[in-house]
């Protein structure tokens, strides 16, 4: 790839605009400081092969925005006494490590990429973010958002829109968009089921709990298992995801709603995992991660596209088990979304 990748953030930019418009500084801040990434439209780090195994780096931004900052623990190096430096290390290697062992992918990149990041970006800064180069998390305000290093997931959603920029290159706008956001979540979700070993019945299917902050009212920022149920707060409103197609959002804010129709293609992957059972890397990730990287997805695809690459990838993958495809179609029915 070539193109200049987009801005990834977890925190949609819709939740901060209406912080910002309630007069909390730091959404304001926070969105300034996106705004300015998200011009800058990085070019992906050049193809070249890296050295087997996992790599890591992790920087210390000093609540500055001059990006990566003071390196502070490198592969191999023992634990800092800064929390959120291990937590981000860790987190690096939880990704790596579902990457490696459930699809044999040798980093993002498939060619040993090391992975980066960089810890306590800007002042009170209410996200994290995947610039097509590194992760970067910000501290949060301790008010709406704690830290972001907190969630195990929100590091494999961010690393995973890695994954998709060297393979699918999923459009950042409309459905494509909203895939593109939807496989996020799901494989920072699959990270974090792996790390703590996890079946597909046990899992939470949340995505960032632990990260609101105390008193505000919801568990985390999106439900795979019930899109649209993961807050209602005064501050943030109510989640906005609906679960089904006769529920999709037509909008021009938040690049088409990405972060807001990736509620139907997450609440199907949901079914799905849940309907095999098991762990759910085993069969619905990897009919997900074979869809995702066989080359056949264009990078403009809609739903009933992608839909139609799981049930080729059902097929080709369990060609003895038509079990597998039927479950893969009916989910995909159940939201509304026919692959036929």
């Amino acid at each position: 790839m070539t193109a200049a990748v987009p801005l990834c953030t977890i925190v949609p930019p819709y939740v901060l605009d209406r912080l910002a418009e309630a007069g909390h500084e730091p959404a304001v801040h926070s969105l300034a400081l996106d705004a300015a990434h998200r011009a800058a439209r990085l070019a992906p780090p050049p193809a070249v092969a890296g050295a087997p195994g996992l790599s890591r780096v992790v920087c210390d931004a000093a609540h500055g925005q001059r990006l990566p900052g003071r390196r502070v623990r490198a592969e191999g190096q023992g634990a800092s006494s800064d929390s959120s430096v291990n937590r981000a290390y860790d987190g690096l290697g939880a990704t790596f490590a579902l990457y490696a062992d459930a699809f044999g992918r040798h980093s993002i990149d498939d060619r040993n990429l090391r992975l980066d990041a960089s810890v306590h970006y800007g002042r009170d800064y209410d996200n994290a973010f995947w610039n097509g180069h590194q992760m970067v998390f910000g501290d949060g305000d301790n008010v709406v958002f704690g830290d972001f290093t907190a969630c195990i997931d929100v590091i494999g959603h961010e690393l995973t829109h890695g994954v998709t920029q060297f393979t699918a290159g999923l459009d950042y706008q409309d459905q494509p968009g909203a895939l593109n956001e939807s496989v996020s979540d799901v494989f920072g979700s699959l990270v974090k089921q792996y790390a703590l070993h996890q079946g597909a019945a046990d899992a939470d299917w949340l995505i960032g709990a632990g990260l609101l902050a105390p008193g505000v009212q919801g568990v985390a920022l999106r439900s795979m298992k019930a899109p649209g149920t993961a807050y209602d707060d005064p501050q943030l409103g109510k989640d906005p995801q609906p679960a089904h197609m006769r529920d999709y959002v037509d909008t021009s804010q938040d690049n088409g709603g990405v972060h807001i129709n990736s509620g139907i293609p997450n609440h199907a992957f949901y079914l799905l995992a849940t309907a095999l059972g098991g762990s759910a890397w085993e069969r619905a990730g990897r009919i997900w991660y074979d869809a995702l990287t066989g080359r056949t997805l264009p990078a403009d695809a809609g739903f009933t596209a992608f839909a139609r690459a799981t049930v080729a990838a059902a097929a080709a993958r369990y060609p003895g088990d038509r079990s597998v495809v039927d479950t893969v179609t009916a989910s995909w029915a159940q939201v509304g979304i026919s692959p036929g």
